[in-house]
């Protein structure tokens, strides 16, 4: 009698399982088409932040971080520039930053005075436009 019930509830949890109907289902989640780009901009701003904490606990040298740190500054850059393209808009600082006329001024910033080896638009120190 026990052996009964007990394959009678198994076969009847296999059945409910197996039987399921598509409009039992719950409705999935509209997805935007940028949402793996907002991950990866999220992934890209925790290893940034990784970064700066193994660099203050004394865990890389000063070239390996800048070097890091640079890098991951484009990607992000790239993903934002993707997200911006992908939404159809277009950033407001884009359009304010002033191209610099002289290379010496593009490559040291006029807010902290941290010195990069090539123009850049933004600081990778402060992150404020490098412009005067």
């Amino acid at each position: 009698m026990i052996l009964a019930a007990a394959v009678l509830l198994t076969v009847g949890a296999i059945a409910f399982t197996l039987l399921v109907r598509s409009r039992d289902l719950p409705v999935p989640e509209p997805t935007i088409p940028w949402e793996h780009l907002e991950m990866r901009k999220a992934q890209i701003y925790e290893n940034l932040r990784d970064l700066t904490f193994e660099f203050r606990v004394g865990k890389l040298s000063d070239a390996d971080y800048q070097q890091t740190k640079v890098g991951l500054q484009t990607e992000l850059a790239g993903v934002l520039a993707e997200i911006d393209l992908m939404k159809g808009t277009r950033p407001a600082v884009a359009a304010a930053v002033v191209p610099v006329k002289t290379e010496k001024a593009a490559n040291v910033c006029p807010h902290c005075n941290a010195k990069f080896p090539k123009p850049m638009k933004f600081c990778g120190e402060c992150g404020k436009a490098m412009t005067a």
